[in-house]
């Protein structure tokens, strides 16, 4: 019976350290008790590798585990007074960005105005759970299931950005191509397209389409992300498969933000594209 995690240390920092913490703590108790890591794993019913591991701090210790040992070892409840710091730990890793994405992440959620120019995807703010984990189940290569489920948990946190107050300022413009792909198939694209709708009438987001038909294109250079943290310069990021690159030079975040004003100069008006959603839907 498996009775233990595995907790990455990438992004887990603190995790990690409390991990280390509790392994030096049952490792002096063994000791104190005269056991070797084979001979408590039997005792407690673990092998001898998972106690090596639980002492290097690379395993996370269950619940049942930290009772067993508390008592076996007669540690007087120091380790089963950690249990609720493991779960709290084991909470804080679920929802971890991958580690080219974590820069933007901290930048993010301080920021007091984002700007989006998305031309292949729905950005991460606006999509719906399901189409969010749509989107990591065809990833290539595959993700496996925790991972997937990592990762759409860590996406519906940023999202709580739209919806506090006082909220940033989002504008964002999405070209008609991606609103037209039903990632997902049709019943799921239906309730993202949905969501567009409701995202859009919120007072502090400004929604934009850019429709197929413009002759003009400012953004052919590929999708970006303007972002200004509360008291610090806007930066710009960019992000192409799994390699990301935020820009802080000022020159350069001047070409983005120029760039950002044709975008939304030659896209649908905030009220002309939620028609253009809802015809959409009706079209469907």
């Amino acid at each position: 019976m498996v009775l233990e995690d595995t907790i990455d240390d990438d992004g887990s920092e603190g995790a990690t350290d409390l991990l280390r913490v509790i392994g030096r703590q049952l490792r002096l108790l063994r000791e104190r008790a005269g056991l070797t890591q084979r001979e408590l794993g039997e005792q407690l019913g673990y092998s001898e590798d998972l106690i090596r591991s639980l002492e290097r701090g690379r395993r996370t210790p269950q619940p049942e585990f930290l009772d067993a040992a508390d008592e076996l070892l007669g540690a007087g409840g120091l380790l089963r007074a950690a249990k609720e710091d493991v779960a709290r730990a084991k909470a804080r890793a679920r929802v971890r960005h991958p580690a080219w994405f974590r820069d933007y992440a901290r930048l993010e959620a301080d920021a007091v105005e984002l700007c989006y120019y998305s031309n292949h995807t729905i950005p991460g703010l606006f999509q719906t759970e399901a189409h969010a984990r749509a989107l990591y189940a065809m990833r290539k290569p595959l993700l496996d299931d925790e991972t997937i489920e990592q990762r759409v948990a860590a996406r519906l946190a940023r999202q709580t950005l739209l919806t506090s107050r006082p909220g940033p300022m989002v504008s964002c413009v999405i070209e008609e191509a991606a609103l037209r792909r039903p990632i997902g198939e049709w019943d799921l694209h239906t309730s993202q397209l949905e969501e567009l709708i409701r995202l859009g009438r919120l007072r502090n987001v400004e929604l934009q389409v850019m429709p197929l038909d413009r002759p003009e294109h400012a953004g052919m250079g590929g999708p970006f992300i303007l972002l200004t943290p509360e008291g610090r310069p806007q930066v710009g990021y960019l992000e192409v498969q799994n390699i990301s690159r935020l820009i802080t030079d000022l020159a350069e975040v001047r070409v983005l933000a120029a760039r950002y004003g044709c975008v939304r100069a030659q896209a649908l008006s905030p009220r002309e594209s939620l028609i253009r959603i809802e015809r959409l839907l009706e079209q469907r």
